[in-house]
């Protein structure tokens, strides 16, 4: 046993440094960023932050309302191989660039994601996902998917250090999932007191990853439109949203109303809800990993979409970043122990 003493940090323990800029407005900062993939070699262009592979946001419907802003959708990986040949042949031209077949690590896993595939060629974007990314079979899972799609992208994960960014790159992912717990909906921290919070968990990940050509995605822990921009300030170069996406038209979940409101159910994919869906519940040899949820209902997602993306525009503005990309070379973060005045709750 040894214990590392050096403080970790989340979101919550920094704000940026406001810096001198000569922006005069954010209407001028691009958020649309280029990135070249490390084992094919295509790029993909577009703004970085995407929905996460969960079945109350990963839907159909919401990638193709993000596709409008140039967002990306990792679709949930419980769709039929006929739903998705129904939804690529009415999706419009150009669907392929901003959405991801998510699948796990199992032996029909691999089946499903090759007759997807076998049927719409032209999909480019494979998302190995499961909770514990430092197993041995997920490495070899991922390299066994390199050598079976040598031409796909391949996001893989999830992980939470250095050394493990760095082994799933060189065993054949392009890009890698970062985050051990920090979820809305995600119990892991306290089921098994294991964990990493988030910003230190990007800063270190992404070192790893830019010194390999490697991606990361910054996956959970996002509550706030400011929390999308510190993830991208400490080096993420995707950001993956759940709650902050669940509750709208697209999200899916089931729709509950009480004393005149209504509620979208939102849960995690370890929670005991997911399970009993898909699985017909809990193993005898595991417990839930996550909550189930009301969320308010927030209409369509097209306004969040907004929200968020204005309040990244203007955290560059702020430190003097006219793209998005200058934004964490433009990123001084300052401790602290608070974040707002809380006097009036929302």
């Amino acid at each position: 046993m040894r214990i590392e003493y050096e403080v970790k940090l989340g979101f919550k323990d920094v704000m940026f440094r406001p810096k001198r800029s000569t922006l005069k407005s954010r209407s001028l900062v691009s958020l649309e960023r280029t990135f070249k993939f490390m084992h094919t070699n295509q790029t993909w262009t577009g703004i970085p932050v995407m929905a996460a592979n969960m079945d109350t946001v990963g839907t159909f419907e919401m990638a193709l309302a993000l596709q409008n802003n140039q967002l990306f959708t990792a679709l949930h990986k419980h769709y039929t191989i006929e739903e998705w040949n129904s939804f690529l042949a009415k999706a419009p031209k150009g669907t392929e660039n901003y959405i991801a077949v998510s699948t796990g690590t199992g032996p029909s896993d691999s089946e499903k994601v090759a007759e997807i595939f076998k049927h719409n060629p032209h999909l480019k974007f494979i998302c190995i996902d499961i909770a514990n990314g430092y197993s041995e079979h997920f490495v070899h899972y991922v390299s066994e998917t390199r050598q079976r799609f040598p031409d796909k992208i391949i996001m893989a994960g999830n992980v939470v250090t250095g050394e493990m960014v760095e082994e799933l790159l060189l065993a054949g992912a392009d890009i890698i999932k970062v985050g051990i717990g920090p979820g809305s909906v995600c119990t892991t921290r306290v089921k098994t007191g294991v964990g990493y919070p988030q910003l230190s968990a990007i800063i270190e990940c992404a070192d790893a990853a830019h010194g390999l050509g490697g991606q990361i995605i910054s996956d959970g822990g996002c509550a706030t439109p400011g929390d999308v921009s510190k993830a991208f300030g400490a080096g993420a170069d995707f950001v993956m949203l759940g709650g902050m996406f669940a509750g709208h038209d697209e999200s899916g979940g089931e729709t509950i109303e009480r004393n005149g409101k209504k509620y979208r159910q939102f849960y995690g994919m370890s929670s005991a809800t997911a399970m009993k869906k898909h699985v017909g519940g809990i193993a005898d040899y595991r417990a839930s990993e996550g909550k189930t949820v009301e969320v308010p209902y927030r209409g369509p997602v097209t306004e969040t979409v907004l929200d968020i993306l204005g309040g990244v525009r203007s955290t560059c503005t702020y430190v003097g970043a006219s793209k998005l990309k200058e934004l964490t070379k433009r990123t001084t973060f300052i401790r602290v122990a608070e974040q707002e005045n809380r006097i009036y709750k929302d």
